[in-house]
């Protein structure tokens, strides 16, 4: 007889991400993805190049913003018959869009990983994307009916979103070293009196290299005997 797995066991996939904290930072990630989305992959990718690196809590501003068209996102590869527009140069680039459907699977999407690390007790106001990236996925197909009996293609183009979110501190900035008056003219004696001597040097016409180190003389070759 063929033995089925258990269901519970039959329908666990290990997800894979394109970039895995190392052991160090695993407690202070928090991860989400999403997968065959149906969303146009070079819109999302547009969007998610634009919140690259940004505070969480930032990158969801900006996205609302995005809705409300007080900021754009920058289109930098897929670009070809993008219009300009003035929003673009924050971005120091001069096309850029509003795409809404991507803004949206995204905004959902980083509430995801903010939940995540919720759930690990993280701190959400110190969480940055520290990895974020879209792929494409399998075109799904449809058909279109065109003249004289024939059938085009008319897919369309879904993508994986994958993030990383992780907690960093504040930098702490090392103690400011209090002026000591002595040690200041120790070295500006040290540079005046090097110029001095390099001005000596120059003016006799043989500036210091080192003394020539002598070769050692070669061992004499025995003489032939004949």
């Amino acid at each position: 007889h063929r033995s089925f797995p258990v269901p519970s066991q039959r329908f666990r996939i290990m997800v894979k991400y394109a970039r895995e904290p190392n052991s160090v930072m695993q407690a202070r990630t928090a991860k989400a993805r999403g997968s065959d989305l149906r969303v146009h992959f070079k819109n999302t990718r547009e969007t998610v190049n634009a919140v690259k690196g940004m505070q969480l809590k930032k990158a969801q501003q900006y996205l609302k913003d995005v809705l409300a068209h007080k900021r754009c996102v920058p289109f930098t590869r897929y670009c070809y018959g993008v219009g300009r527009t003035a929003q673009a140069k924050e971005f120091k680039t001069n096309t850029g869009r509003w795409p809404q459907k991507s803004v949206k699977i995204l905004q959902s999407l980083l509430k995801n990983a903010e939940s995540n690390a919720e759930l690990k007790v993280l701190d959400t106001d110190k969480l940055y994307i520290t990895h974020i990236q879209a792929n494409r996925a399998q075109k799904q197909r449809r058909r279109t009916y065109r003249a004289h009996g024939r059938i085009g293609a008319y897919m369309s183009s879904p993508c994986h979103i994958e993030v990383v979110v992780t907690q960093k501190n504040a930098a702490v900035k090392p103690p400011r070293q209090k002026w000591n008056p002595k040690a200041a003219d120790a070295k500006k004696k040290l540079r005046s009196t090097i110029r001095r001597a390099e001005k000596t040097k120059k003016a006799a016409g043989c500036l210091y290299k080192g003394k020539p180190q002598k070769k050692a003389a070669k061992p004499a070759k025995p003489e032939k005997k004949n």
